[in-house]
C-alpha cells in the first residue's frame, strides 16, 4: 500500500483520479515522467553561492529560467526492516548541465505525516502535511525542520527554515500532471519556485 494513501486514508478517494492512479503507483512500481517546466525561479543574488553548493548534494541549483525540459521518477524501496520508501529524483536540464532536487520520502504513522529527508546525502529534514483541495488537486506543506549531518539532527529555528508549498493536479484539457512548488523563508521571502507539466512514460 501507498505511503501516501496511509497518511490520507478515507480522503485518498476524494483526489483526481490520475492521482489516485499515480499515488497508488508509487507503493508498487516507479513513476516516471517526462515534462517542462513553465519557470523556474529564486531568491535574491547573494543566496546563489549557497545554492550552487547545493549541486553536490543533488539537493539546491542556481540556474533559473523558462521552459526547462525535466524528468520525475519515483521509485518504491522497501528497507530490511520491511519500512515503505519512495526515493523522489527530480531532474532539470540546463542544457548540457542536469541539476537534481532529490528526497527519500516515508510514512510515521504515530503522526500520521510523511518524512522527508531531501539531498543526497541527506542535508535537510521536513515534516510533510497532506491535504486535498476542492478542485481534487493535492497539496504538500513542510513543517518542522531539522539540518542533517551524519547521524545527527537538528532542529531548525522558524527564521531559517525554508517552508515548501507543493500543488500537483492534473489538468483533463491537456490530459498532463501539472506542478507548483514555492519554497519561502520567513524573513527573506522566495527562496526557489517552480510551476509545469508532466506527462507519464513507459521507462526504457
Amino acid at each position: 500500500m501507498s505511503i501516501y494513501y496511509k497518511a490520507l486514508g478515507d480522503r485518498f478517494e476524494d483526489l483526481h483520479p490520475k492521482l489516485q492512479e499515480r499515488y497508488r503507483l508509487m507503493g508498487r512500481e516507479t513513476f516516471y515522467g517526462t515534462g517542462l517546466m513553465k519557470e523556474i525561479k529564486g531568491g535574491p543574488r547573494w543566496l546563489y553561492p549557497f545554492f550552487r553548493y547545493g549541486i553536490k548534494w543533488k539537493l539546491l541549483f542556481p540556474e533559473r529560467g523558462e521552459d526547462i525540459p525535466f524528468t520525475i521518477r519515483n521509485t518504491p524501496i522497501l528497507e530490511k526492516g520491511g519500512e515503505a520508501k519512495i526515493h523522489w529524483e527530480r531532474v532539470f536540464m540546463f542544457g548540457k548541465k542536469k541539476r537534481y532536487f532529490n528526497a527519500l520520502m516515508s510514512f510515521d504513522k504515530k503522526r500520521n505525516i510523511i518524512k522527508d529527508y531531501l539531498g543526497e546525502p541527506t542535508r535537510l529534514y521536513s515534516d510533510l502535511e497532506l491535504m486535498i483541495n476542492e478542485d481534487r488537486s493535492l497539496t504538500i506543506i513542510s513543517n518542522k525542520q531539522r539540518i542533517v549531518i551524519g547521524k545527527f539532527e537538528i532542529p531548525l529555528p522558524k527564521f531559517l527554515q525554508g517552508i515548501a508549498k507543493v500543488r500537483e493536479g492534473y489538468n483533463e484539457r491537456e490530459q498532463v500532471y501539472t506542478i507548483s512548488v514555492d519554497v519561502r523563508n520567513p524573513i527573506i521571502g522566495t527562496l526557489f519556485s517552480y510551476e509545469g507539466v508532466f506527462l507519464q512514460n513507459e521507462l526504457s
